[in-house]
């Protein structure tokens, strides 16, 4: 089960996420975001954005919103956006 072990915002919705296989990845949550659900809707505030934590390996914010580990890793994979942590290999 994949988990993610780091999470860095970098600039502009984006977060760079390190995963428990050794990979890492810039997540774009600008997509995301332009769906205008109740529980994206306080992302748009940059403040607000970047007070992302995680729990249990997933990306959360204080309102409930948990994004799950896995489906971001895939999204990445699928998108060729995942890297090899040549740190922490």
């Amino acid at each position: 089960m994949i988990k993610i072990i780091k999470a860095e915002y970098i600039e502009h919705k984006i977060i760079r996420l390190w995963f428990s296989d050794q990979t890492v990845g810039d997540y774009d949550l600008q997509p995301l975001l332009e769906k205008q659900t109740e529980l994206v809707a306080p992302l748009q505030d940059e403040d607000y954005f970047k007070r992302f934590f995680l729990e249990l390996g997933a990306l959360c914010w204080k309102n409930g919103l948990e994004l799950s580990p896995g489906n971001i890793h895939n999204k990445l994979e699928q998108q060729g956006l995942l890297q090899c942590d040549l740190k922490a290999a």
